[in-house]
């Protein structure tokens, strides 16, 4: 499970479908519908934030308008109530992390999508997501 940081804008088609599908077990798992996943550490963001299952919803919402951009048809009624909430801090040492780990992904599956982002020095985030300075997050696994 990978639940980005990083504007969904920078992910490659096969990367926004399956962050649709991860935010949405994402979702279930903090709603208590699944067995699986619950430990997962990407989800400590999430249940660490006063309000998790509107943040999960916040951030299905930015990822389902992203498809819409994109002229993909992501089923809207998946998506909970969205209401005002408060971001979720990250460090940028996370959101660098992750924009090395894109690129290289992208380098990999989407060459023409590599060249586009690769000049950029930081990347947007998610909209739900406000950078603080400090290292990457404790959750994350190196690599």
């Amino acid at each position: 499970m990978r639940l980005w940081t990083l504007h969904p804008r920078y992910l490659d088609p096969q990367g926004l479908v399956a962050l649709w599908r991860e935010a949405l077990l994402a979702r279930a798992v903090l709603r208590g519908e699944t067995r699986g996943y619950r430990h997962h550490p990407q989800l400590e963001r999430f249940r660490d934030h006063p309000a998790p299952r509107s943040a999960i919803n916040a951030y299905l919402a930015a990822v389902h308008a992203e498809a819409t951009a994109r002229g993909y048809a992501f089923d809207r009624g998946k998506l909970g109530p969205v209401r005002g909430i408060a971001p979720i801090a990250c460090t940028d040492g996370q959101l660098l992390h992750e924009w090395r780990h894109l690129l290289d992904k992208l380098a990999r599956r989407s060459p023409e999508l590599h060249r586009r982002w690769d000049g950029i020095g930081i990347p947007g985030t998610h909209p739900l997501f406000r950078i603080v300075p400090g290292e990457m997050a404790s959750w994350e696994r190196p690599g």
